[in-house]
């Protein structure tokens, strides 16, 4: 993508910030956040950084494509205030894009959720059946159901990105989330510091992991290819917390076992795992970096 004007709601947040940058090489970007999680520290000098939410009345949503990554991105922080995630998650999003619409905007990338699937130990294709077990999950889907009343109504094309389990750690763009990084960030941390990660249960329940950059690819490429429908990002890999505990201890030389705990969460999903070759038909699009690899860069600041 290059010598477009963009929009990315969410933008200072921990996808967002890393999406924003990347395409202010070659872009006029600008980042809209209302700060709940997100950092205009984050940003690089080259974004231009919009401190508003998405439920607000003027946006600057005059621009080529918008990229609709705000969010109360986590089945906690929608449970706190179920009024208030849908008001975020769900008006948000039909007001952003009205809005986009009415300035002649007619291309959407959208971050929905892979955890619809539930448990699977398999590639989950976008074609299965998915279920709202939280009010996230419902807002998500509520989504996915406006983007198409959008393309059908009035002839948008909207991607609904349905990631998987990103990462990137707290030397990236992920410390300001605290308890809602992703373990991999939070795990690496306490291991760093000499503290025992908690792992619910077993340690068994898996992920399929996917490192920010190769989200960031996808949701760029999903725009040149001005896609239309559901879409999974993630590497059609999974990996045990139990295992992903071993490769943090290898790479930073230490021996530090977890404690395990029991799963305090009423809804709680234990095995993920993307089939992804619905986008790479479509744009070419694959992963690139592999789990042993993505842990590695988490772990390098540290060492």
């Amino acid at each position: 993508m290059e010598n477009q004007r963009v929009l990315v709601t969410g933008g200072a947040g921990f996808i967002g910030s890393n999406l924003a940058n990347h395409l202010a090489e070659h872009n006029d970007v600008i980042a809209l956040d209302d700060c709940y999680l997100g950092t205009p520290e984050n940003l690089s000098d080259d974004v231009e950084f919009v401190d508003a939410s998405v439920v607000d009345d003027t946006l600057p949503t005059d621009v080529d494509v918008v990229f609709h990554l705000a969010a109360l991105s986590s089945y906690k922080m929608h449970e706190e205030d179920p009024a208030q995630g849908a008001r975020v998650n769900v008006e948000g999003f039909v007001n952003t894009i009205e809005q986009a619409r009415q300035d002649g905007c007619d291309t959407v990338v959208y971050a929905t959720t892979s955890s619809i699937y539930g448990d699977r130990t398999e590639p989950s294709p976008e074609t299965m059946s998915v279920e709202a077990r939280t009010g996230y999950e419902a807002s998500k889907l509520a989504r996915e159901c406006y983007a198409e009343y959008f393309h059908n109504f009035h002839d948008m094309s909207l991607a609904g990105m349905r990631f998987f389990s990103v990462y990137q750690g707290f030397g990236g763009a992920e410390e300001h989330k605290g308890e809602f990084a992703n373990t991999v960030a939070q795990f690496t941390d306490k291991i760093a510091n000499g503290e025992r990660p908690e792992l619910f249960g077993d340690g068994s329940q898996t992920r399929d992991f996917t490192h920010v950059d190769d989200i960031v690819r996808a949701c760029e490429l999903a725009a040149d290819h001005e896609l239309q429908g559901i879409y999974n990002v993630g590497t059609a890999e999974s990996y045990s917390f139990n295992e992903m505990i071993e490769l943090i201890n290898d790479e930073l030389g230490t021996d530090i076992e977890p404690e395990y705990i029991e799963n305090p969460l009423d809804e709680y999903v234990h095995d993920t795992m993307a089939d992804y070759s619905k986008l790479h038909e479509a744009t070419g699009w694959e992963p690139t970096i592999g789990f042993e690899e993505g842990v590695s860069r988490v772990c390098e600041p540290y060492i």
